[in-house]
C-alpha cells in the first residue's frame, strides 16, 4: 500500500486522503446517530380495569386523579417521572404510552411495540382469578409477537392493587399465568397469531412453561396505583431508559 501511494501523483494522493476522511466521517456520524436514537418509550398494556391509566398519571403527575374511567384511546406523553422532578441535573424524559385494554382496541399496541424500550403488562391482583385466562391469552400474544421476540423487548408483569388485603401475591399470579400459558401453547401449537410467516414458540419443548425460558427478559413486580406505590415500576423504567 505504501509503495502504491508513493507512485501516485500528488493530486491522486489528495483524492485518496479525502475519500478516506469522508468515509471515516460518515461512519462516525452514523455511529453517533444510532447511539443517540435509543428508544425512550415504555408501553403499558393489560386488560381493561387493571389500572393502567391510574399508573400512567402516577408516573406523570404523582396523582391517581382519584381513579379513571376505562380509556378508549391511548394516553401518551413524554415527561420526566414525577418522582424525579426535584432531582438536580439533566434527567432524560420518558415517553409513556397507555394502550387501551379492550380486545377491539388492542391492535393499537402494534403501533408502539416497534419503538418500545420496555413493556409493562399490568394485572389486577385483586380480581385476578376471574380474569386469569384472559390475561394469559393477552400476555401469550405479546410474548410471541415478532417485534417483541426479535428486539428482545424486556417485559415487566406488574401486579397492581396489591395494597388490598385480599389481593393475590405476585408469586401466586406468576405461577397461575405460567400454567395458563402452558395450556395455551399446547392448544395453539405454539404458533403466534401475531405472525403467520415466522413461528415463535414459548418455553422448552417437553417441559412446563416458565417465564425464565423466554428469549426476552420477563420479571414480576408489585404496585398500587391508587396509593402511589410504584417504585418497582419506576425502577424498571430507569433500567431501560437511562437518564
Amino acid at each position: 500500500m505504501e509503495q502504491w501511494l508513493n507512485q501516485l501523483p500528488i493530486t491522486q494522493e489528495v483524492y485518496v486522503a479525502l475519500a478516506v476522511l469522508f468515509f471515516t466521517s460518515v461512519f462516525f456520524l452514523l455511529f453517533r446517530f444510532f447511539r443517540r436514537t435509543k428508544s425512550n418509550t415504555i408501553v403499558l398494556a393489560g386488560l381493561s380495569g387493571s389500572g393502567k391509566t391510574v399508573l400512567f398519571y402516577q408516573l406523570r403527575d404523582g396523582s391517581s386523579h382519584q381513579g379513571t374511567v376505562t380509556s378508549m384511546e391511548p394516553n401518551e406523553g413524554s415527561f420526566v417521572l414525577h418522582s424525579e422532578t426535584s432531582k438536580k441535573g439533566k434527567i432524560k424524559p420518558v415517553h409513556v404510552v397507555d394502550v387501551p385494554g379492550h380486545s377491539r382496541l388492542r391492535p393499537k399496541l402494534d403501533e408502539y411495540l416497534s419503538q418500545a424500550a420496555g413493556l409493562v403488562f399490568i394485572v389486577d391482583a385483586l380480581d385476578f382469578l376471574p380474569n386469569c385466562r384472559a390475561a394469559a391469552e393477552y400476555l401469550y400474544d405479546i410474548l410471541t409477537k415478532v417485534s417483541v421476540v426479535k428486539k428482545r423487548i424486556p417485559v415487566l408483569i406488574l401486579c397492581n392493587k396489591t395494597d388490598k388485603v385480599t389481593a393475590h401475591s405476585k408469586d401466586f399470579i406468576r405461577k397461575q399465568l405460567e400454567k395458563e400459558i402452558d395450556k395455551l401453547r399446547t392448544s395453539r401449537n405454539a404458533v403466534s397469531e401475531a405472525d403467520i410467516s415466522n413461528e415463535f414458540t414459548l418455553g422448552v419443548s417437553g417441559q412446563p412453561f416458565l417465564f425464565s425460558q423466554c428469549v426476552n427478559e420477563v420479571t414480576i413486580g408489585e404496585a398500587s396505583g391508587l396509593t402511589g406505590e410504584i417504585s418497582q415500576l419506576e425502577q424498571f423504567i430507569r433500567e431501560h431508559v437511562k437518564s
